[in-house]
């Protein structure tokens, strides 16, 4: 069994010894599709694109792991149609997340939650969803796969140090491959913050030390959190000052950004009792690294 799934069933505290143990199925993803802005008087295919969708995302196997239903990596994909240029083409944006378990506790933390505006694809009512890992076939089936490996790769590294390595190869492959589509959010040159950008960040050997953060965070941070809150904050400003050296060498790492759009919220839950000193460096911290959410960490002082 892999280290990962070692670190799963240790983590889930609710695993029983009678579970059926199956091959694949990494993904519990939940597909909510907003087609409102579309005019159409057939309403039944943006039904059928959901649960196409999610039959991608959750009957694959992704990982060579043996994965019970209680291990799988819930995440959600909130897609949001635009556009209708043609009948079965669509433009859209997405919102991806992803979370994880908290040992001994009933919370989950978001691993990550990653804002896509650049979703062109075609879609057929009930036409297979064809994909290959070594071919681009399809923009559509590329898109999802991609963020099934990325979603896959994070939840890894959180897990053991650097675990999520063959995933972002995967998503890698993806994007090097997708390059003969000449579809929005591939390239290199057209943003910061597109798939491409997202990928080439994690991959980035100067900027491991923030993969190895994701595992320091969660498994020496969180998952200690209930029994040993002052050594776990530890931990979580450690993360922080790593953090904070990746950002002065790349002030517009969307990694970096995707970390505190998954984290905010999480942070100043982890700081607000804290001692008055470790209050202080953590604010003085998300400030200066996440300036534009300078209102929501002054709860931690309150």
């Amino acid at each position: 069994m892999k280290l990962k799934t070692v670190f799963r069933l240790f983590i889930l505290s609710v695993l029983t010894l009678s579970g059926q143990i199956v091959h694949g199925q990494d993904l519990n993803c939940d597909v909510v599709i907003d087609a409102a802005r579309i005019e159409t008087s057939d309403r039944r295919v943006f039904e059928d694109m959901e649960k196409a969708f999610e039959d991608f995302m959750n009957t694959r196997d992704w990982s060579p792991d043996e994965i019970k239903p209680e291990e799988q990596i819930k995440c959600g994909l909130s897609i949001t149609l635009n556009e209708m240029p043609s009948i079965g083409v669509y433009k859209a944006t997405v919102q991806i997340r992803s979370a994880r378990p908290v040992y001994n506790t009933t919370y989950e933390s978001i691993l990550l939650n990653f804002a896509d505006r650049d979703w062109s694809f075609e879609y057929v009512e009930s036409q297979p969803l064809n994909f290959n890992e070594n071919d681009y076939i399809s923009n559509l089936t590329s898109m999802l796969a991609y963020y099934a490996y990325v979603i896959i790769g994070l939840d890894y590294d959180s897990f053991g140090e650097l675990s999520g390595n063959p995933y972002y190869q995967k998503a890698q492959n993806i994007v090097t491959n997708a390059q003969q589509g000449n579809r929005p959010g591939w390239g290199a040159l057209e943003s910061t913050r597109n798939r491409y950008a997202l990928i080439t960040d994690i991959t980035n050997q100067q900027m491991e030390d923030l993969r190895k953060g994701y595992y320091k965070y969660h498994r020496l941070g969180l998952d200690l959190f209930e029994t040993k809150p002052e050594e776990a904050r530890k931990k979580v400003l450690e993360v922080l000052e790593s953090i904070k050296k990746i950002r002065d060498r790349y002030p517009s790492s969307i990694f970096v950004i995707s970390f505190f759009d998954a984290k905010a919220e999480e942070l100043v839950d982890i700081f607000s009792d804290a001692t008055i000193q470790d209050k202080r460096k953590a604010y003085n911290l998300l400030v200066d690294l996440n300036p534009t959410r300078e209102d929501t960490y002054k709860a931690i002082l309150n």
